[in-house]
């Protein structure tokens, strides 16, 4: 049995809790509807705390500021970075994450970020013990600036036809958002002086960058507080900053977005054997194209667990025999609570095929017209061309004797 990492937490206890609420985590729309609050007409924001590591991981300077009090210029750069921490594609960028239940007891991780979060920012001990944990974890080798903010949402009610009720609101979101920037040196260049009148050096500043890392405390699941979840902010995908991810939340890391591709990848290829060809891996990728198709306009992202994936078997169109094995063969290598996001495992917009000498992209509506033949004893891809095929821009002949041959 190949082993793997759960691509999200198991256990029986994350499981009934996750089934108690009707969306286990933060979807598009509510991404979006906390996202649009970073706005300088929103004034969602009240407290902005910031500390500034240099390369040697010392702190630099440590501030606390009413956000109110910003100037409109350092306000709107402000919510610029904040919109960037909850941007990106779930799954990829965005991550939810549910806290182990002993993490919530006294003096466990969400224990910790709801002391931080109820004192609004205003306890000196506990902002020098966040920071702190962030310092000691994350693993950058240049300067960058820790930003957290604490802010208050009124949530409005919605009518039946979707239209908000600003005026009925009874609920309030209170949160905590952080985001990690790097903070790189201006280029060196020639620029226009105006005291002097002149083209001169250009005086070169310490720039703070769009994030790289950063998270949402508490989720805003179902349009309210869940303080059991919280939303997690990568960059780069595949790197999560895991030992940062386990000093502040104590949270199984999730499967990046390669390793899921390649978990489903180990799944097909291990449960096919001699059925796994080109037309079966293709009919798979087509069936789930279309079931990622079918779910374009939920909220919710498609997860493919054991159940979905043996229905992805059998709508594609594999054996009735390898059927039955599916969801067995899936718990066996991705894990018992593994659920795969439709979109991390397969380009639904453009199919690859790759040789150790050739890389062909395909879309995926033509995928069919290609297929494997033995010619001369070797195994080819033939594609059919019924009008023209251009190299390098230059249409070639596709008619005729081909001179080389003469």
């Amino acid at each position: 049995m190949i082993k793997v990492p759960v691509a999200y937490p198991a256990g029986k206890n994350y499981t009934d809790r996750v089934q108690k609420r009707k969306g286990s985590f933060m979807n598009r729309k509510e991404i979006l509807e906390i996202r649009n609050q970073f706005t300088p007409e929103k004034a969602a924001i009240d407290t902005l705390c910031g500390c500034y590591v240099d390369h040697e991981k010392k702190k630099r300077f440590v501030t606390r500021k009413a956000f109110g009090q910003l100037s409109a210029e350092e306000e709107f750069k402000y919510h610029d970075i904040f919109r960037h921490t909850l941007s990106g594609t779930i799954g990829k960028n965005l991550l939810s994450l549910a806290f182990p239940l002993e993490q919530e007891a006294q003096g466990g991780a969400q224990e910790f970020l709801l002391s931080l979060r109820d004192s609004k920012l205003q306890d000196d001990e506990l902002l020098d013990q966040f920071f702190d944990r962030i310092i000691a974890s994350y693993v950058y080798e240049a300067n960058y600036y820790i930003i957290v903010i604490h802010g208050a949402y009124d949530i409005p009610s919605k009518a039946t036809d979707g239209m908000e009720m600003f005026d009925a609101s009874e609920d309030v979101y209170d949160f905590i958002l952080l985001s990690i920037c790097p903070v790189n040196l201006a280029k060196a260049g020639l620029s226009y002086n105006l005291s002097d009148n002149d083209i001169k050096e250009r005086v070169r500043d310490w720039v703070v960058d769009v994030p790289e890392k950063g998270f949402l405390f508490p989720a805003f699941t179902d349009r309210n507080t869940d303080i059991h979840s919280v939303l997690y902010y990568t960059k780069k995908p595949e790197d999560l900053q895991a030992d940062m991810m386990e000093r502040l939340f104590s949270s199984p890391i999730p499967l990046t977005a390669g390793a899921q591709k390649e978990t489903f990848g180990m799944l097909i290829s291990s449960l096919l054997g001699e059925e796994c060809n080109y037309r079966s891996v293709a009919n798979v990728h087509e069936s789930l194209g279309e079931m990622i198709a079918e779910h374009k306009e939920d909220p919710e992202p498609l997860m493919i667990d054991d159940a979905a994936f043996h229905s992805l078997l059998a709508k594609s169109g594999i054996s009735s025999e390898i059927c039955a094995m599916a969801e067995d063969g899936f718990r066996a290598v991705a894990g018992k609570e593994t659920k795969l996001l439709a979109d991390n495992i397969t380009n639904s917009r453009q199919y690859q095929i790759k040789t150790p000498e050739i890389t062909i992209k395909v879309d995926p509506a033509y995928a069919d017209r290609i297929s494997t033949r033995i010619i001369d004893d070797r195994q080819c891809l033939v594609i059919p061309v019924d009008d023209h095929i251009e190299f390098n821009g230059i249409d070639v002949r596709t008619i005729g004797k081909d001179p080389s041959q003469s």
